[in-house]
């Protein structure tokens, strides 16, 4: 007979995945993976939260932090432009296109990659992407048309 609820570990590793946001540190916290290598560890917390009693504690654990501190996307964006509009008239175009790209991030127009690894879990060597004045700008314009 089996529970409904996770075990002792895996609600550790719940908490500390809400807390921290971060996996994999999540799970060298909740079980002994001292002995683990970090690939390792990476797949064991992928596999934890794909468990179906870890995923829904997981959203359980989301939900009563945004209803806790009553955050939704609409406050963050509300947040993030105030917060490009301050920016731009203190002549501060980083820290707008840095709330433009956050506003980006919260409706799901930019996805962020982490613990990727090429064949045989061999690290991916970094990418260098120039991104030219004009590139940015072109980012900005789409982005404020999108809200």
């Amino acid at each position: 007979m089996t529970s409904d609820h996770p075990t002792p570990k895996q609600e550790k590793f719940c908490q500390k995945y809400i807390e921290l946001g971060n996996a994999s540190e999540a799970y060298r916290q909740a079980y002994d993976a001292e002995n683990m290598s970090p690939e390792a560890i990476g797949v064991e917390a992928c596999r934890l939260l794909q468990n179906p009693k870890v995923a829904l504690r997981v959203l359980e654990l989301q939900d009563e932090h945004r209803q806790r501190h009553n955050v939704t996307v609409g406050s963050l964006t509300v947040e993030l432009e105030e917060a490009r509009h301050l920016a731009l008239s203190v002549n501060q175009p980083a820290a707008a296109v840095s709330a433009s790209l956050g506003k980006a991030k919260i409706h799901g127009l930019i996805v962020e990659k982490n613990e990727l690894t090429g064949k045989g879990g061999a690290p991916l060597q970094p990418a260098v992407i120039a991104v030219t004045a004009e590139a940015v700008k072109d980012i900005i314009q789409q982005v404020r048309d999108e809200f």
